[in-house]
């Protein structure tokens, strides 16, 4: 199915520098710089508070920063004489006119956007509501508010998308469907940026990862570099004597504990140093196996860290 246009070798990205929000004594977002590079899905992930949505906000010209700048190609969202054409939008505190039709709001949007109309029909296929394009708009489950948002958010063919928490309301063909969707608008080059609470999801479409907490960069990096430097990478061992590899690890100075299936998890050792003091001590191994944390493991650590050590660069 058409997605929209070849992009070309056009290099479409967010720039945000030094963006600021507060509001009274709060700070909301502080001196926030990083940027969003084209042909890849960039998940931006923070705890509740963070101050995402207010940056985002603040992207598409809805939020005036107290300081700062974010930047699409080059130019502020307000520069932009036909933003739907640039920006595909989804914040969830955004919603249509509830007695409007699904195809009437997507064709005001059209025809103040200069879209061809035609394309109101396209976007209506793409995201599934086809047979709903004269229902009001009132009327919608809020999955079908979710999937009607993002036609709007599609509807200029636009090489740049910003969606605030684009799952919520999908069931799980709808969260499949966006994610197979947001990888191909990637792959064609553009610009996609998601945030989302659903770390599982994200560690299954997302190429990149900002990460904010308390309106402050904690991480700008590769979804594989993010876990690799702050996740916890273990080995897993079962035996039928644990107690005694349990005493040989811990001379080693290990951190050793038991998981709740019986197996042993190991910090601090490698699985092939695992193997020669089994090996050595003549202590059997029913399994040997090196381990990752998951996205929101690895989330969940750094951001904690970050809370533990306020005031101090941590920044990658």
């Amino acid at each position: 199915m058409r997605h929209g246009r070849a992009r070309g070798e056009t290099h479409h990205v967010i720039d945000v520098q030094n963006l600021t929000k507060r509001y009274g004594q709060n700070t909301v977002v502080g001196g926030l710089t990083f940027t969003v590079r084209s042909g890849a899905v960039t998940g931006f992930l923070g705890p509740n508070g963070a101050g995402k949505s207010t940056t985002m906000r603040m992207m598409l010209g809805l939020t005036r920063p107290d300081t700062g700048t974010a930047r699409i190609d080059g130019r502020a969202y307000h520069e932009l004489t036909y933003p739907a054409r640039h920006v595909g939008a989804l914040l969830e505190t955004s919603a249509p006119h509830r007695s409007l039709t699904a195809a009437d709001h997507l064709r005001w949007l059209a025809q103040s956007n200069r879209i061809a109309r035609q394309r109101v029909g396209e976007v209506l296929e793409m995201v599934g509501l086809t047979g709903a394009a004269r229902r009001r708009i009132g009327t919608f489950s809020l999955g079908m508010g979710q999937r009607l948002g993002l036609a709007a958010a599609l509807l200029g063919d636009p090489p740049v998308l910003v969606l605030d928490e684009p799952v919520n309301g999908l069931d799980t063909e709808g969260i499949r469907w966006l994610r197979e969707l947001l990888r191909s608008m990637a792959a064609e080059g553009r610009t996609v940026l998601v945030s989302s609470h659903l770390m599982a999801e994200m560690s299954m479409v997302a190429d990149d990862l900002i990460v904010i907490s308390r309106g402050q960069l904690l991480a700008e990096t590769s979804m594989s570099d993010f876990i690799q430097r702050h996740g916890r990478t273990y080995v897993r061992v079962r035996t039928p004597e644990p107690m005694r590899l349990n005493q040989e690890l811990e001379r080693k100075g290990a951190a050793v504990s038991f998981a709740p299936d019986g197996s042993v998890e190991i910090d601090g050792l490698s699985a092939a140093e695992v193997n020669r003091l089994a090996a050595a001590g003549g202590l059997p191994l029913e399994e040997l196996s090196t381990h990752t944390g998951s996205l929101e493991d690895t989330f969940l650590k750094l951001v904690g860290n970050a809370g533990s050590n306020e005031g101090s660069n941590i920044h990658v």
